[in-house]
């Protein structure tokens, strides 16, 4: 086709110039039905179209809400996970805790087993920095078991009031006054089995007490610390002597009272129930619900509390290791 037309004669020429207007007219008349056509069909298209794209993007917005759940069902360990991977994956997430927390105590102030019984006991559905706020003015004025179980409800009543349920509180703290006062001299026992006799006293509150006034090995089942085994998937039960069984399980009963503190305090500072700071966890590597919190490391600093977020902790009056590792009491009731 290129030769002929570079060396053709000039009939060629002619019919060349003839046929070129006959294909414009003819192209001419023929497209401009065909482009309307076409426009036609675009727009019928576009209209059919259209409501398959709503379909579309309502089956995304659908499926969108429904993935939600599923990411939590996803966080959960590995199936295969053996017994002996979870009790390496659990003893190594305390160890890592340690580090971090070398100074952990109990948050309560307290100067003798009475008042770490008593204030355990004021605790319940309450901060431990409201008992600590509280607790001063009540052993102040009734620093014996005799002299509690003594007193007079009402007066009892107006100093617990700021700890909430004040008035079962006073009747708990009085009952464990007198009981101690009439079985046994006065003095706090130190067997689990007396303990839980005490009124108001449950096996969390006697753990407690055995492990930071007696130095006998105890797992306090708290609120944080059966949200963050669930959470680490140490374990499924519920009931809190269960978790304490299964827990317990995982480690030396040497280390029991140091783990609870340990737990505790990972879950009042970064992991906690809603907005976990996962993007500031020292153990995010060997948590299966990592990406449940904020995962930004910058965002997740934000959420962190007490010393970790540059906040005073819980005790009025910290062990001088917490002090020293920069931590600062908290402010005494009424203080600005």
């Amino acid at each position: 086709m290129g030769e002929q037309g570079s060396g053709g004669s000039k009939k060629t020429a002619k019919t060349t110039k003839k046929a070129a207007p006959a294909k414009k007219t003819v192209s001419a008349k023929k497209a401009a039905p065909a482009k309307k056509a076409a426009s036609a069909k675009k727009v019928a298209s576009a209209k059919k179209v259209a409501p398959a794209k709503k379909v579309v993007a309502t089956g995304k917005a659908v499926a969108v809400k429904k993935a939600a759940p599923a990411k939590k069902v996803a966080v959960k360990p590995p199936r295969d996970e053996s017994r002996t991977a979870l009790v390496r994956r659990a003893r190594r997430i305390n160890r890592e805790l340690a580090e971090v927390f070398p100074y952990a105590h109990p948050e309560l102030d307290f100067e003798n087993p009475f008042q770490l019984l008593v204030a355990t006991v004021l605790s319940a559905q309450t901060t431990d920095l409201r008992v600590n706020q509280t607790t001063p003015a009540l052993f102040a004025k009734y620093p014996t078991p005799e002299e509690l179980a003594a007193a007079n409800p009402e007066e009892v009543e107006e100093i617990l009031r700021p700890c909430g349920f004040f008035r079962m509180k006073t009747k708990s703290v009085m009952g464990l006054s007198k009981a101690l006062a009439e079985d046994f001299g006065g003095e706090v026992p130190g067997r689990l089995e007396d303990l839980v006799k005490l009124p108001g006293v449950g096996r969390k509150t006697a753990f407690v007490v055995l492990g930071n006034a007696f130095g006998r090995p105890g797992i306090t089942v708290d609120t944080h610390f059966q949200r963050l085994v669930r959470r680490w998937q140490w374990t499924d039960e519920t009931d809190p002597d269960r978790i304490e069984a299964a827990v317990g399980a995982l480690f030396p009963k040497s280390e029991w009272t140091d783990l609870s503190h340990h737990v505790i305090w990972h879950g009042r500072r970064i992991c906690h129930a809603r907005k976990p700071a996962c993007g500031a966890c020292p153990i995010a590597p060997l948590c299966p619900a990592y990406g449940e919190g904020e995962t930004d490391p910058e965002k997740a600093k934000k959420l962190l509390k007490y010393e970790k977020g540059g906040f005073p902790g819980q005790r009025l009056k910290p062990p001088q290791a917490y002090l020293d590792a920069g931590g600062r009491p908290a402010p005494p009731l009424g203080a600005a």
